[in-house]
């Protein structure tokens, strides 16, 4: 009988709560009251959720860290080698540009090796007869003058630098015009010798080749006066100055070709225009034979 009546009212509570709606409110209060406890059923569930997540993702950021590092290792060498082969590549580019800027013919070298004395500055690249080096050519970088080829060999050259004490190079002040010999001092230093004590140079001077010796171009960059020293009880100035070039740098310098042949001075007699020919010596006469004082 119970079930009878529960059954029926159920049943008129559907209908009328599909017709007119009555029971909205009621099950909007009751999702109200039921809510908080939902959530709090659920916050288990989301918890062991987010652990499971975040431990999948604690380990997938560990083995892609791992990885990363891996790869950086194996690309360790090739990154520490990328900035030194940018600057290489720059300066093999100003190396060709000095050939364009100073009208030069001339061939990039690598350095070697450095000489085994540690008394002398002298450098080994590898380009040698077999590539058209020979004694005396120039050598440069894309800032200045490095040196000069001093022995060739098959295949190698050796340079000597001209921070050598046995190098001089005749020089050029800028500002003035002034014309010198700068010498190396062997210490990574130049000297200017043979300047009177009033001889109008200043600190940061620029010196370049004056090309007198005809091995060099002029106005090549050699060095930049650092010190003047002026004492009196010296008959010269002492002028220190710094190379400008990667003396002790870089590993590639530019072999320039060397200049053509400087025609010989002429003969002293041939600029006297209208020299008298030599006058030729009048033939001697044969002396008059000497006879007795008897007559025939």
């Amino acid at each position: 009988m119970q079930l009878s009546f529960y059954v029926i009212l159920s049943l008129a509570l559907i209908v009328f709560d599909a017709r007119f709606h009555y029971l909205d409110r009621v099950r909007q209060a009751l999702s109200a009251v039921i809510y908080p406890v939902q959530e709090a059923v659920h916050v288990p569930v989301r918890s062991l959720t987010r652990s499971g997540n975040y431990v999948r993702s604690l380990e997938e950021l560990q083995e892609e860290n791992r990885d990363l590092k891996r790869k950086r290792l194996a690309d360790g060498p090739d990154l520490l080698r990328l900035k030194q082969l940018e600057e290489e590549n720059a300066r093999l580019r100003r190396l060709l540009a000095v050939k364009e800027r100073e009208r030069a013919s001339g061939q990039v070298a690598q350095i070697l090796y450095t000489a085994r004395d540690p008394f002398s500055r002298r450098i080994v690249v590898n380009k040698g007869m077999t590539d058209g080096v020979g004694a005396g050519y120039p050598v440069v970088d894309d800032t200045g003058i490095i040196g000069q080829v001093t022995r060739v060999y098959p295949f190698v050259s050796e340079i000597t630098l001209i921070t050598d004490k046995e190098q001089s190079l005749p020089v050029q002040i800028v500002r003035t015009g002034m014309r010198s010999v700068i010498f190396g001092l062997g210490d990574g230093r130049l000297e200017i010798r043979f300047l009177p004590l009033n001889a109008d140079v200043q600190e940061g001077d620029l010196v370049v080749t004056s090309g007198l010796d005809g091995i060099f171009l002029p106005g090549f960059p050699v060095a930049r006066v650092e010190r003047v020293e002026r004492d009196t009880a010296y008959s010269f100035a002492s002028v220190i100055c710094a190379p400008l070039a990667g003396i002790e740098s870089f590993n590639e310098v530019m072999i320039l070709a060397s200049r053509k042949e400087i025609a010989p001075p002429p003969d002293p007699v041939t600029m006297i225009e209208g020299a008298p020919e030599e006058k030729k010596a009048a033939p001697r006469k044969p002396h008059p034979k000497i006879t007795s004082g008897r007559r025939p």
